[in-house]
């Protein structure tokens, strides 16, 4: 059966193939058939992948996979929430803007104009300036439809409970990561092999848990299943 990713992202792509392949499903990234990115104007992770993955499925009438991701701060009211990927530029800073971020990763600070993840962890961190909070959170949300206006879409979440530290630490991971601490280890995302760190995931739990629903709902083979579940272990947060 074929699948549409409504993602451009071609790391997301490998991984969900070498997963999603054991099932039977041969799955298609949406550029491939011709298919833009959706617009993603909602205020939760589920409508957003829901409209990502109705979006594909309407374009293409195949079925069609969407995630929506980001981290979920108990401070700042659950932002930067589905505006993680832009939370920088929702505050002001642009790219262009010069900023300084301490990173232990290169032994000093970056004044040169930083990347989309440091202005987006500078944002963060400036926003908890003073606050004693850290409590933070990663949320994964999988939308998967069989057509545009399937009643019935399956849905998979993954969370992964935090607190954010000011200083980065590790060289691993993207995003948040080297400012988000896993309490059980004590290291942050970037720290964290990555066997280990999908372990512990949003996107992984909810990985694993999408495979688990594709078993009982659409009575794919047990042994390909759990074979996959396995693999999820070792997915690739992207």
């Amino acid at each position: 059966m074929k699948l549409v990713l409504a993602s451009g992202n071609p790391g997301k792509l490998v991984e969900f193939r070498r997963l999603l392949t054991p099932l039977g499903l041969d799955v298609i990234a949406q550029a491939e058939l011709g298919v833009a990115a959706a617009a993603e104007p909602h205020a939760t992770f589920v409508e957003n992948a829901l409209a990502k993955a109705r979006h594909a499925c309407a374009a293409t009438g195949l079925p069609a996979l969407a995630d929506d991701s980001g981290i979920c701060v108990e401070a700042l009211g659950g932002a930067p929430g589905v505006r993680s990927a832009r939370f920088a530029a929702d505050r002001g800073i642009a790219a262009n803007d010069r900023c300084i971020v301490a990173d232990d990763r290169t032994g000093g600070a970056d004044d040169h104009g930083c990347d989309a993840d440091l202005r987006n962890n500078a944002a963060l961190i400036a926003a908890l300036a003073g606050c004693a909070d850290r409590r933070a959170h990663y949320c994964c949300v999988l939308v998967l439809l069989r057509h545009a206006a399937d009643p019935e879409p399956i849905i998979a979440e993954g969370t992964w409970h935090g607190r954010i530290v000011d200083v980065p630490r590790g060289a691993r991971g993207f995003g948040y990561d080297p400012h988000f601490e896993d309490p059980e280890t004590g290291l942050t995302g970037a720290e964290l092999p990555l066997e280990r760190k999908n372990e512990l995931s949003h996107r992984g739990k909810a990985m694993r848990a999408l495979i688990v629903r594709l078993q009982r709902e659409w009575g794919h083979r047990a042994a390909g299943v759990a074979g996959a579940v396995r693999d999820a272990d070792t997915l690739r947060a992207r």
